[in-house]
C-alpha cells in the first residue's frame, strides 16, 4: 500500500479553502470576530505571510497524522513494525484480502468527521471554558474543524 503524498498535500490546503468560506462575514466570520474581539483593523496588522505559512505547515501535520486515523491499513502495517518486507506471510495474505477495504471517500469523511467531533470539539470546548469563551465561539471554531477534517479525511482515504 503506497503512501499517497499528493492526497496529503491536497488535504493540507483544505483548511485554507474551508476557512476562506467559513470565516467569510456572510457565513460565520462576523460571529467569530464578535466572539473573539477581532476587528478588521487588528486583522490587517497581522503578518499574513507568517499566518498563512504556519497554517499550511500545521495543516500538513494534521493531514499527515489524519492518514493514520482514516486508513485502517496503516494499523495493520503498524502491527508488523512498519516494515512490510519483514512481516510474516500472513500479512501479505491479509493485505491481499483486505488491502482496499474501507478505502473510500465516504469512509474517510466519516472518520474525519468523528475526529472533529470527538477530539477537536472537546479540546476546543475545554480550552474555551477556561478562557471564558462563549458557546458560539466553541461551535463556530469546532464546526470549522469538523467540516475541514471531514473533507481532509475523504481526500486522504479515498484518493488511492
Amino acid at each position: 500500500m503506497p503512501f499517497n503524498f499528493y492526497a496529503i498535500l491536497a488535504a493540507t490546503f483544505v483548511s485554507l479553502i474551508v476557512g476562506f468560506v467559513w470565516y467569510n462575514p456572510k457565513v460565520f466570520g462576523t460571529i467569530w470576530m464578535n466572539e473573539t474581539g477581532m476587528t478588521e483593523e487588528k486583522a490587517r496588522q497581522s503578518n499574513m505571510l507568517k499566518v498563512f505559512g504556519l497554517t499550511i505547515f500545521y495543516s500538513f501535520l494534521i493531514s499527515f497524522t489524519l492518514s493514520g486515523m482514516v486508513i485502517h491499513q496503516f494499523g495493520a502495517l503498524g502491527m508488523v513494525g512498519g516494515d512490510a518486507t519483514k512481516a510474516l506471510p500472513s500479512y501479505a495474505a491479509f493485505m491481499a484480502d483486505y488491502g482496499d477495504a474501507f478505502r473510500s471517500f465516504q469512509h474517510g469523511a466519516l472518520h474525519g468527521f468523528f475526529t472533529g467531533l470527538f477530539f477537536v470539539l472537546p479540546i476546543t470546548a475545554i480550552n474555551s471554558l477556561f478562557e471564558q469563551k462563549s458557546w458560539k465561539y466553541i461551535l463556530v471554531t469546532s464546526g470549522y474543524w469538523m467540516v475541514s477534517l471531514t473533507i481532509m479525511g475523504a481526500i486522504i482515504c479515498g484518493w488511492k
